[in-house]
C-alpha cells in the first residue's frame, strides 16, 4: 500500500491529525524497528501497529490477555472494512482450523490471540505458512513478574522471534515503571528497542482524595455538583449492586457491571452507557478496557485500588476528551489499614497453597500425572462451600499457581452454543416428513453452517429466530427436543469460570513454587501497595506529579488543579484575602452568567493571579463553573 500514515489514519479513522508520538511509533515500525511504546490509557496505542500494518503486505499477529478485548478490537476493525479474526478459549477445533486456513490464505489483516495460543501444536503448524509482518504485544507489561499484572505464557511470546527473526515487534502499554519497563525489553528480546515514552501527565484531570466518614454521601454530592457521564469502581461485586440501587434511590440514572453477569448483559448495560442512556456505571475493575467514551467527566473510587498503576488506568478514563474532568478517591482508615496488610493476604503461605491445590484436584477429579492441555468448569462458589475454604484465599492462591505456571484461571468464559448431526441424512428426510413443526430448524441449520455433519458447530439461536420467523425460546426448546430425539448434539451457551492445566497435575507436598522469586514479587507487590498509600497522605506534593514520578518521568510541572494544588493556592493567600475575594466573585456571579474577562475587570484592587486562585478553588469545589467559552455561571 503506497499511501502514508496519515491517509490511512483519515481513510479508516476519519482523524486529521495523529495523537502525541503516534506518527513517530508508526514511522519506527516501518522502519523494521523493535519498538516499545508506553503511552497512558486513551492515547491510541492500537492505532500505532494497526496503521503500518496496513501499509504492508502480510498478517499483524496481535497477542492480547483479555477475550473481551480482542472481541472488542476485531469488532471495531470489521466496522471500518478491515478483515480481523481473533483465536480465544471456547471456539472449537474446527472454528481453530478455519481460521488459521483462512489467516494463512491472506483473508486476514489481523490475527488476535492469548498468548497461550502461541505455543499450542495447531498454531505452530500453521506457522510456517503464515505471512507475518509484524507482531504486536499489547498489555506488554504481563510480560515482567515485576510488574502488577505478571502472567507467564507471555515469556513464550520471545520464543516465537526465533522462526521470525526478520518480523519486527512492536509492545505497548499504558503503565510501567521503569523497572518494568527494562524487563519486557528484556523478557520480549526486543533489538536495540525504539522505546517511546508519552507524558504521564494529563493537564484536564483533577485529582484529588478525601478521607471520608459516608462515602455515598460523598458521591452524592459529587455527582450533584459535576454534571456528565461518570464511572464508579468498586472492589466487590455485592457492592457494585448497592451503589447503584442508592443511585438510583436519588434518581441518577446508574447500572452495575462485573464479570459475573451473562455476557449479553454486560453488553447491554455498557452500550446503555456508552450511549448515555444511563448515566453512572458501578462497576469493578472488569469494566474499561478496551472502552472508548470520550466525554466521561467523574471517575470515582469508592474503594482504594492496590496500587498506582491501576489507579491510573482507571482514573485515565475520564476527560479524554480534553474537557475538564475529575478522578476522585474515597477512603476511610479501616481502607488503609487494610492496604496495609494485603501483601500477607495476597500472597498465601506454602501450607495454605499446597492445601487449596488439593482440594482444587479433588474437586475436578484431575490424578496426578495427569490434566495437562485440559479445561476444566469451575464453579467457585460451589468449591468454596464444599471445601470449608476462605474465598480470597482461593482466589489468592489461584493467581499465585497462574504466575508459578501451573495453572490458568479464566473468572469467564463464553461457551457459545453448539449443535451436530447425529445421523444420516436419508435418516434426516425421515424424520423431517414425520416431524413437519421441526423441518423449518433444521433445514436452517444445514443452509447457515456448513460443516453441522462433520464437527460441533457454533451457532447463534437468535440469527436462527430470526432467519425463521420464530422467538428466540421457541428456537432453543426445538433444538433441544431434537437433542432429546438423538437427532442433533445440542449443547446451550454457557459463561462458565474455567481452569485450564498448564501442567499435569503435581502431588501437593511436590508442588513446585519458586520461592525466590515468590518472595522477590511479594516485595515488589509491598513496594507497590506503599506507594499507593502514600499517594494517600499527599500534603505538599502534586498528585499528578506524584504519579509520573513513579513512572519514571520527573520532568512534570504541578497540575495547578489537583486537591493539594489548589490548596497551596489557597494557603498563599490569607483565609481574610481570600474570603473576601470569594464574596466578590459570588456576588458578581449572582443569578447572571458572567465572562471571567469581565470579573477580572470588576474586582478592583486585587491582583488577577489571586482572583484566578479563587476561581479555580471554587471551581475545582463546585461552586462554579467556568465553561469552554469562559463564561462563568452558579452551580
Amino acid at each position: 500500500m503506497n499511501q502514508s500514515p496519515l491517509a490511512i489514519l483519515q481513510q479508516y479513522w476519519q482523524h486529521s491529525t495523529f495523537r502525541p508520538q503516534q506518527e513517530e511509533i508508526i514511522l519506527a515500525v516501518l522502519a523494521q524497528k523493535d519498538v516499545l511504546a508506553i503511552l497512558p490509557t486513551g492515547g491510541g496505542k492500537s492505532v500505532c501497529f494497526q496503521v503500518p500494518a496496513l501499509m504492508r503486505d502480510g498478517l499483524c499477529i496481535v497477542v492480547s490477555p483479555l477475550i473481551a478485548l480482542m472481541k472488542d478490537q476485531v469488532e471495531n476493525l470489521r466496522k471500518k472494512g478491515i478483515a480481523a479474526a481473533a483465536l480465544y478459549s471456547g471456539m472449537n477445533i474446527k472454528e481453530v482450523h478455519d481460521t488459521l486456513n483462512d489467516a494463512s490464505n491472506g483473508v486476514y489483516k489481523f490475527l488476535y490471540l492469548s498468548p497461550e495460543r502461541l505455543e499450542t501444536a495447531i498454531f505452530r503448524e500453521y506457522l510456517r505458512h503464515l505471512h507475518i509482518s509484524l507482531i504486536a504485544v499489547d498489555e506488554a507489561h504481563c510480560v515482567s513478574q515485576w510488574g502488577y499484572d505478571f502472567r507467564p505464557p507471555y515469556l513464550r511470546i520471545a520464543a516465537i522471534r526465533h522462526e521470525l527473526p526478520a518480523v519486527p515487534v512492536i509492545a505497548l502499554t499504558a503503565s510501567a515503571t521503569p523497572l518494568v519497563q527494562d524487563d519486557i525489553v528484556d523478557k520480549l528480546q526486543l533489538i536495540q528497542a525504539n522505546i517511546f515514552r508519552q507524558s504521564f501527565a494529563k493537564p484536564n484531570l483533577s485529582y484529588s482524595v478525601f478521607k471520608v466518614n459516608s462515602k455515598i454521601n460523598k458521591v452524592f454530592d459529587i455527582l450533584n455538583n459535576v454534571p456528565g457521564s461518570s464511572i464508579i469502581y468498586c472492589r466487590n461485586r455485592r457492592l457494585t449492586k448497592e451503589v447503584a440501587h442508592l443511585l438510583a434511590l436519588q434518581n441518577i440514572t446508574a447500572d452495575f457491571y462485573h464479570a459475573g453477569l451473562s455476557q449479553d448483559e454486560r453488553s447491554h448495560r455498557q452500550e446503555a452507557w456508552i450511549n448515555n442512556k444511563t448515566r453512572v456505571i458501578v462497576c469493578t475493575n472488569a469494566f474499561g478496557m478496551g472502552i472508548d467514551k470520550a466525554d466521561v467527566k467523574t471517575v470515582i473510587h469508592y474503594d482504594i485500588p492496590e496500587c498506582l498503576e491501576n489507579y491510573y488506568q482507571e482514573a485515565g478514563r475520564a476527560g479524554r476528551d480534553s474537557k475538564k474532568a475529575y478522578a476522585v478517591l474515597l477512603y476511610q482508615q479501616l481502607d488503609a489499614t487494610a492496604l496495609e496488610h494485603l501483601p500477607d493476604v495476597r500472597f498465601p503461605v506454602m501450607y495454605d497453597i499446597r492445601k487449596v491445590y488439593q482440594s482444587l484436584a479433588d474437586y475436578l477429579q484431575v490424578p496426578v500425572g495427569s490434566g495437562e492441555g485440559y479445561y476444566y468448569d469451575f464453579d467457585l462458589n460451589e468449591f468454596v462451600k464444599n471445601f470449608k475454604l476462605d474465598i480470597h484465599l482461593v482466589i489468592n492462591t489461584l493467581k499465585v499457581l497462574e504466575q508459578e505456571g501451573h495453572l490458568t484461571f479464566n473468572e469467564s468464559i463464553f461457551l457459545p452454543s453448539q449443535v451436530k448431526f447425529l445421523i444420516t441424512k436419508d435418516t434426516l428426510l425421515d424424520f423431517e416428513q414425520a416431524h413437519p413443526a421441526l423441518e423449518e430448524v433444521i433445514k436452517c441449520l444445514l443452509r447457515t453452517y456448513e460443516g453441522v455433519y462433520d464437527t460441533r458447530v457454533s451457532i447463534h439461536e437468535k440469527l436462527i429466530a430470526k432467519l425463521t420467523y420464530k422467538h428466540v425460546d421457541h428456537v432453543k426448546q426445538q433444538l433441544l427436543q431434537l437433542n432429546t430425539l438423538g437427532i442433533i448434539e445440542y449443547l446451550p451457551q454457557k459463561e462458565t469460570p474455567q481452569i485450564y492445566f498448564v501442567l499435569n497435575r503435581a502431588p501437593a507436598q511436590f508442588l513446585y513454587i519458586n520461592h525466590e522469586n515468590y518472595l522477590h514479587r511479594k516485595q515488589q507487590f509491598e513496594l507497590r501497595t506503599a506507594a499507593m498509600l502514600r499517594y494517600l497522605g499527599l500534603k505538599t506534593m502534586c498528585r499528578s506529579k506524584h504519579i509520573s514520578a513513579y513512572f519514571g518521568d520527573n520532568n512534570v510541572e504541578e497540575c495547578g488543579i489537583c486537591d493539594v494544588c489548589l490548596q497551596k493556592k489557597r494557603s498563599v493567600l490569607s483565609a481574610e484575602e481570600f474570603k473576601k475575594i470569594e464574596a466578590q466573585i459570588l456576588d458578581n456571579i449572582h443569578g447572571r452568567q458572567t465572562e471571567v474577562k469581565a470579573l477580572l475587570g470588576l474586582i478592583k484592587g486585587v491582583k488577577k493571579e489571586n482572583i484566578w486562585k479563587v476561581l479555580d478553588f471554587l471551581q475545582a469545589e463546585k461552586k462554579l463553573i467556568i465553561n469552554e467559552f469562559g463564561v462563568i455561571s452558579e452551580t
